[in-house]
């Protein structure tokens, strides 16, 4: 299997010692995140597309990828986002491991939504990679009060690479534990496989997005049922 890098949209500029800076330029070699799948965990582990196929597209390419990511899912600010970035500038071998530990994750991620939707039991060493995880995100959450409401909030995210794991732990945890998880579905495309939670009244959704998926697989079949009287016409002979 031949995975490809296709990084985001996204060119990182450095100025002076610590100042990033971001620009975001169109390029057809490139496609954008998408967040269709209502929940961050899933989403996270559809960063590589077309999974089935043999040339699944690798979408996490840098650590600075994983960190626009997370900033376009509104899972960080912008200002934790500018943090980290000068924080893996100044250890770039760090940035790669903590790249590595990420995509370790989604594919942990993967292995065990995959056993909920099949409606097995989720492979032991997937889910204790997982609770490693939550455990680091644990040991760096603390509960503050503002004006009498009381909120979670992570402590010094800005001094560690590993924080941007920390949010995907966590919607992982609340959806692995919710009534919400009777509702992961697969995409009904043959060449996606993307996970999302189906959340619509009826939970008769099949697609992880009507325009791209459900679009391509009606015009698949009307394609396949316009064809299939052609190819009965040519079959007959003349005068038969």
């Amino acid at each position: 299997m031949v995975i490809s890098l296709h990084c985001l949209t996204c060119q990182i500029s450095f100025s002076g010692d610590d100042d990033v800076h971001f620009s975001q330029e169109s390029d057809t070699s490139h496609s954008p995140f998408e967040f269709v799948a209502g929940d961050l965990s899933l989403d996270f582990i559809n960063t590589l597309g077309d999974r089935p196929t043999e040339h699944p597209i690798e979408r996490l390419v840098t650590y600075a990828d994983l960190v626009m990511w997370e900033e376009q899912g509104q899972a960080i600010t912008s200002n934790l986002a500018h943090a980290l970035l000068r924080l893996a500038k100044r250890t770039p071998h760090e940035a790669e491991n903590h790249l590595a530990d990420a995509i370790a994750l989604r594919e942990a991620l993967n292995a065990i939504y995959d056993a909920v939707v099949a409606g097995r039991s989720a492979p032991a060493s997937e889910l204790a990679l997982l609770n490693r995880f939550l455990q680091d995100a644990a040991r760096n959450t603390e509960l503050k009060s503002h004006h009498g409401a009381f909120h979670w909030e992570w402590r010094h995210p800005e001094s560690s690479l590993q924080s941007v794991l920390w949010p995907i732990v966590r919607a992982a945890a609340e959806l692995l534990s919710s009534e919400d998880l009777g509702f992961v579905r697969h995409c009904a495309a043959s060449t996606c496989d993307w996970f999302f939670v189906d959340r619509t009244k009826n939970h008769r959704r099949r697609w992880c997005d009507m325009k791209v998926c459900g679009n391509r697989d009606k015009a698949r079949r009307h394609y396949q049922r316009t064809r299939a009287p052609q190819k009965r016409l040519r079959a007959k002979k003349p005068g038969a």
